[in-house]
């Protein structure tokens, strides 16, 4: 399908249909920002980014690599403050951003009225408020990548605005070039998205697609592979090292069969009555070809963007996994504007067929928004759920609040594993005046996330002296079945399982507080 640029007397609508998505989403993220608790992932961007600039360094060179530009760029945020509203505000500016390129997009490739309700669209699907809300790299992400699809668009435009008067003669000079400076930020922004997270790489493929549906010439080819290769030699360095560091994504596992369902439903919608309409109207959009040659239009654009990131980690995935919906959140872009080409399409064929004037078009736009605004209602309780601190994979707020009223200065505090020390990194008043049995350095010293740990031997000394002892711990490394290779963790299991009895347990999402005191002598 392919529709016409907005006219010179449009600019209104154009800029309305970047601002309203914006303050809507603003006003989604905004709603419950502050839940009351972070998760281990929030966690560890409090504890990185609020470390020195030379401590952050030495950190990456072991671990977290791939996140390095977000710390970096987190670090004098929460030096201003490190509660969580400012933890979680630069990814709701860039949800914000998100939603107000989205509006771009579908205004400057088909229409104002598609711009806004794509836009509007992208504000209120639960997903992009779940990123909005985390303090975490993804949002900024997704927002680079809508601003780099959005460069391409203008710099194609450019090159071609460029070709058109030196075709028609030597009467008509040509411009400037200023698709040069087009290309360059194009460059720039899909670097520096790139180095945000590294998978984000694949935004290229979709754009190679997308010039390939529109069969551009060999000039935009040209231009767009040497900003290509230039973001493949920034990225080198950074794939290079983090691939030392994959123990960090070996927690997933291949995609299952639920996978592609899953993910449709985190991008159109989790609930039928919005899922059924979304995916018709996307239908309708890709009923038409999809683009002419050497134009840009809005399903070359949105499809690609929509399909090719995810479907080529899937296929990835299967043999070395890596798929995460986290890590294609920015492919999310291309839904809400294939669906809003589709209602344009279907709004235009109704006027056409019931022959209403062109003044109708207001009122198809007002109709627009109000079925976007009850698909927004039909969602509201995913989103209200979303905002409980329970629906992350853990709560260290609730845990810290356990230890504080049940630890009593100088109790001694075992983790187990090391990681779970995160709790007392991120909320460390939960834990103030105890001891904990097992560090040796702290983790801003040793440049780890969690510190070292004293080797078995002197933990088996330290252990053997307690009558009592706090041990927090995962659920998993609890059960019988769990045995870890590290001779510490070892160690750990085998003092507590023999030295020690449980005397009391508190149990929080993702984590176990249990009282252990010393067994008592066999009778003789």
């Amino acid at each position: 399908m392919v529709v016409k640029r907005p006219q010179p007397s449009e600019p209104v609508a154009a800029v309305v249909a970047v601002l309203v998505p914006m303050i809507v989403m603003s006003g989604i993220g905004l709603w419950g920002i502050d839940r009351g608790g972070m998760w281990r992932d929030e966690a560890v961007t409090v504890q990185v980014a609020r470390r020195s600039l030379p401590q952050i360094w030495h950190l990456l060179h072991s671990v977290d690599v791939v996140h390095g530009l977000y710390y970096l760029l987190m670090h004098p945020v929460l030096a201003v403050h490190s509660g969580e509203v400012a933890l979680r505000l630069p990814s709701l500016c860039a949800a914000a951003v998100t939603a107000g390129l989205v509006g771009a997009l579908g205004a400057r490739l088909a229409r104002p009225r598609v711009g806004l309700w794509a836009g509007l669209l992208y504000a209120v699907t639960p997903m992009a408020g779940h990123f909005a809300q985390e303090g975490r790299s993804y949002a900024l992400v997704a927002a680079g990548a809508a601003g780099a699809t959005l460069l391409l668009v203008r710099a194609t435009d450019a090159s071609e605005a460029d070709d058109r008067p030196r075709a028609r003669g030597p009467g008509r000079r040509a411009p400037a070039r200023h698709w040069h400076r087009h290309w360059y930020a194009y460059g720039g922004v899909v670097a520096g998205t790139v180095l945000l997270h590294e998978l984000a790489v694949l935004l290229l493929l979709a754009h190679a697609v997308t010039l390939a549906l529109a069969r551009m010439p060999r000039r935009v080819w040209w231009n767009w592979a040497r900003a290509a290769g230039a973001v493949l030699l920034v990225l080198l360095p950074l794939a290079l090292v983090s691939s030392g560091q994959s123990d960090q994504v070996a927690w997933l596992g291949p995609p299952g069969s639920g996978t592609v369902e899953d993910l449709l439903r985190s991008f159109a919608g989790p609930t039928r009555l919005v899922l059924g309409p979304y995916l018709l109207l996307i239908a309708l959009a890709l009923r038409s070809p999809l683009a002419r040659r050497g134009e840009l239009s809005l399903p070359a654009v949105a499809l690609p963007l929509l399909l090719v990131p995810p479907a080529t980690l899937l296929v990835v995935s299967r043999h070395w996994p890596l798929f995460h919906d986290r890590y294609v959140l920015y492919a999310l872009a291309g839904a809400p504007l294939l669906a809003a080409a589709g209602a344009d399409r279907l709004a235009g064929a109704a006027r056409a067929r019931l022959r209403f004037p062109a003044a109708a078009r207001g009122v198809a736009t007002l109709l627009g928004v109000l079925a976007i605004a009850l698909a927004f209602v039909s969602q509201l309780p995913v989103l209200r759920e979303d905002r409980n601190p329970a629906r992350r994979p853990d709560d260290l707020a609730a845990l810290s609040a356990v230890a504080a009223r049940r630890m009593s200065p100088g109790d001694s505090v075992l983790f187990l594993p090391a990681v779970v020390r995160r709790t007392a990194v991120a909320y460390p008043k939960g834990f103030q005046g105890t001891r904990d049995i097992a560090l040796r350095e702290p983790g801003p010293v040793s440049g780890t996330l969690y510190g070292r740990e004293v080797g078995p031997g002197e933990l088996r000394r330290r252990l053997d002296g307690l009558d009592r002892l706090w041990v927090v711990a995962e659920p998993y490394a609890l059960r019988p079945a769990w045995y870890p290779p590290e001779p510490a963790e070892q160690v750990k299991l085998a003092v507590v399982s023999e030295q020690f009895v449980p005397r009391a347990e508190f149990v929080r999402k993702g984590s176990v507080l249990r009282l252990y005191v010393r067994r008592p002598p066999p009778a003789a």
